[in-house]
């Protein structure tokens, strides 16, 4: 996909990743920018240096997600690219109290599933459409010192397959992107913990292998290309894969998040 003259709708884009792809997205020539966050001063500056409509949504509510998805079609007629980025993070294991637990799967998987629930009739009539969902690299891996993101990543991940297994043949183009650490709000301070083995990367870079992925409509965006052996490895022998995230494990400890 070429974004020149397409209309875009991105969550999370008050800061971060979000708030950089509505930067280079207007750089590539969209037509029109619809973004969303639960940070409304901050998206509105955004909006503001963008040219962007900016529209506060709490996507951990259907409804709001809803109303955006309503929004953005009454606004641009039809919604090109559809990118579900919000996300948040948190440490723990099964001792993690229900209402984390509740509170990451809504925001990292359930928005998702809302918003396509809300943009796919539209895009499925039209045959012609394209979903990018964030996830992580935690998940194509796992996610050292938490049980809740690994989880819900790995669930993001499973959600774009079925999509681009499903509607495929139909129009729709799928991608997500699964980066290793980048530099956010969700990393700063810790230095990115066991997702900065192979580096820390800023929001920019990623757009840089976003836009070459979005261009070729490759399914796995993959800004830390590393990541493509570590999956390799992971398939060809589980059990020895295992053994070296329980090194990463003790090196890295369960309290060091992200």
């Amino acid at each position: 996909m070429k974004l020149t003259g397409k209309n875009i709708v991105i969550t999370g884009a008050a800061s971060g990743i979000g708030r950089a792809m509505a930067r280079r997205f207007k750089l590539e020539g969209a037509a029109s920018i619809m973004i969303a966050d639960i940070n409304q001063a901050a998206l509105e500056d955004v909006g503001k240096e963008v040219g962007a409509i900016p529209i506060a949504t709490d996507v951990s509510r259907e409804q709001d997600i809803k109303d955006l998805i309503t929004a953005a079609e009454a606004e641009f007629g039809q919604i090109d690219l559809l990118c579900n980025n919000a996300g948040i993070g948190l440490g723990g294991g099964p001792e993690t109290i229900d209402e984390d637990w509740q509170k990451i799967w809504e925001i990292n998987v359930m928005a998702h599933i809302w918003a396509c629930r809300a943009a796919l009739p539209g895009m499925l009539a039209r045959q012609d459409g394209y979903i990018l969902n964030t996830a992580s690299a935690a998940g194509l891996l796992s996610q050292v010192g938490s049980a809740p993101y690994a989880v819900t990543k790995h669930a993001a991940v499973a959600f774009s397959e079925w999509l681009a297994i499903s509607y495929g043949d139909r129009g729709l183009k799928v991608s997500v992107l699964c980066p290793q650490a980048v530099r956010t709000a969700m990393t700063a301070g810790s230095g990115g913990g066991v997702a900065s083995v192979n580096g820390m990367i800023e929001p920019e870079a990623l757009c840089d292998t976003l836009i070459e992925s979005l261009d070729i409509e490759e399914f796995l965006v993959l800004p830390h290309p590393e990541v493509k052996t570590y999956m390799q490895r992971k398939s060809q022998d589980y059990d020895r894969w295992l053994k070296g995230m329980r090194r990463l494990h003790a090196q890295y400890g369960t309290d060091n998040w992200p």
